[in-house]
């Protein structure tokens, strides 16, 4: 009796490669994708609510701002996509885990953000 062919998976670049690790260990790594997907969300969300928002600021500065935030959400996506497949693809091959880069993006950003906010608002207070 012959075994029914194995179904391609996709993306090949990441399970063409070594053996199926514990079940376990593949569903904590797309949680914690889903978790970054989720931080890119709530950035994109603060840029569209900094855009939106009459703030004491100037208008320049807040689109600057609103640009940062929207930017940032883009990257720590594609960030969350490209880290859920290199430690998917480095737990196949029985490697060691790679490092995630999204997070300094999130706090250069959100860092930014919140010195500019911080600036404008000290200074509408002192002028």
């Amino acid at each position: 009796m012959t075994e029914p062919p194995t179904p391609r998976r996709w993306p090949r670049r990441v399970y063409d490669h070594g053996t199926d690790p514990d079940p376990r260990f593949s569903l904590a790594n797309e949680r914690t994708f889903l978790a970054w997907a989720r931080t890119g969300l709530a950035l994109l969300a603060g840029a569209a609510a900094l855009d939106a928002l009459d703030l004491p600021l100037p208008d320049t500065l807040q689109a600057l701002l609103a640009a940062l935030l929207a930017v940032a959400g883009t990257l720590v996506a594609g960030a969350a996509w490209w880290s859920w497949a290199r430690v998917e693809r480095a737990m196949r091959e029985g490697r060691p885990l790679p490092g995630n880069p999204a997070m300094v993006v999130v706090l250069v950003a959100l860092g930014v953000t919140g010195l500019a906010l911080a600036v404008a608002s000290l200074t509408r207070g002192a002028g």
